[in-house]
């Protein structure tokens, strides 16, 4: 079969992947087409673009409005002339809504994995997904039970964050190859993937760093971004950087710094006791606190309901209340104990076998009963 996949972003690339290989190897005539990148490409899918010219958040979505508008009369005339037999999306809510709906004005059947997260904030775009989405994949315990309220079908996989986890294997060399001191307790910086978290993070990480000279801290940094986004980090001597090793550092890290998003889950499932940090621009902010409808903004809180680790926002997120948690975090005691134990109530929760091979079987099953029947 012919699976035209669209991912727009660096998750959203790895995941698809993933999915990618599991599909492969349940369906030995499969041909993969679509938006993505590295991971994907090297799992067989033929890219058509890069997600690297997707990735755009918030005001940035704005400004790019003729260029992403451009991007999906691309995309939506590939897949005119691919005729896949099923489209499948992965996360990237903005663009792939659109393709969803493109999607079923055609004729073709999609499938949503990592749908948008309408549970947060605007919820009636449920009922849009009811009307042009054939069957989601959910990866949260309870998105199940919130599109179900909708009439929409949907079947929860696992967690696709937990697959990546298990499938790790560490690099041995990590800590000299840095030259890192392994004596040391090392605080991972996780300031996130995209341009504009970075750029309101970083300073804030920064003034951590120079109030805390004894510790090391270790910024887990990504290559496809501008390095001067690093820049008030990179002159500091007690702050190492470390390119596209995001689970090495991890797995050696004491506590953790994150900006929220899947890098919350990651760390969790790591073990790393954690403090979550996120700053926006006044007017998204003010616009997300009418409309966004959890009450947090973390995914271990989330899956959690209740706060398992400490999330300063906004006017919250200041570096003597970053200082304050971290050495909660960094000292042995009840409080460091407690947000472990919870760590491990939720690895349970989502360790219901690969969330990949279980979205590939079920894909493939509903593709041939339609098949069968014709539809």
């Amino acid at each position: 079969m012919k699976y035209y996949i669209i991912a727009g972003e660096r998750s959203g690339d790895l995941h698809g992947s993933n999915l990618v290989k599991a599909i492969s190897r349940l369906d030995s005539q499969s041909e993969f087409r679509g938006f993505g990148g590295d991971e994907m490409s090297k799992a067989g899918v033929q890219l058509i673009k890069h997600y690297d010219q997707l990735a755009f958040m918030g005001f940035e979505a704005v400004i790019n409005f003729y260029k992403i508008a451009r991007y999906m009369r691309e995309c939506k005339a590939d897949i005119l002339a691919y005729q896949p037999d099923v489209l499948i999306l992965i996360d990237y809510g903005g663009f792939n809504r659109r393709m969803a709906t493109f999607g079923r004005k055609n004729d073709i059947k999609v499938f949503y994995y990592i749908p948008p997260k309408v549970w947060a904030w605007r919820q009636n775009r449920a009922w849009q997904l009811k009307k042009d989405v054939d069957r989601l994949f959910v990866i949260l315990p309870f998105e199940k039970e919130f599109f179900k309220k909708y009439g929409i079908n949907s079947d929860y996989v696992g967690n696709p964050v937990l697959d990546a986890i298990k499938a790790f294997v560490p690099n041995d060399k990590f800590v000299q190859a840095n030259n890192l001191d392994p004596k040391r307790k090392i605080v991972a910086l996780l300031p996130g993937s995209r341009k504009m978290e970075l750029h309101r993070i970083v300073p804030l990480m920064a003034e951590l760093a120079i109030s805390n000279p004894l510790l090391h801290f270790v910024v887990a940094a990504v290559q496809n971004l501008p390095s001067e986004l690093y820049k008030p980090l990179k002159d500091l001597q007690n702050v190492t950087l470390v390119f596209e090793a995001t689970y090495d550092l991890l797995s050696h890290a004491t506590a953790a710094i994150v900006t929220s998003g899947t890098a919350t889950l990651e760390t969790a499932l790591f073990k790393v006791p954690q403090v979550v940090v996120y700053k926006a621009g006044n007017l998204e902010y003010a616009v997300a606190s009418k409309v966004v409808k959890v009450d947090y903004i973390s995914l271990v809180n989330l899956i959690a309901g209740k706060e398992v680790v400490k999330e300063l926002i906004q006017q919250d997120a200041t570096v003597e209340a970053l200082r304050g948690e971290l050495l909660r975090l960094i000292e042995a005691g009840e409080y460091r104990e407690n947000m472990l134990k919870e760590y491990d109530k939720l690895y349970r929760s989502l360790d219901i076998g690969s969330a990949s091979e279980n979205t590939a079987s079920l894909m493939l099953k509903y593709l041939k009963a339609d098949q069968k029947s014709g539809a």
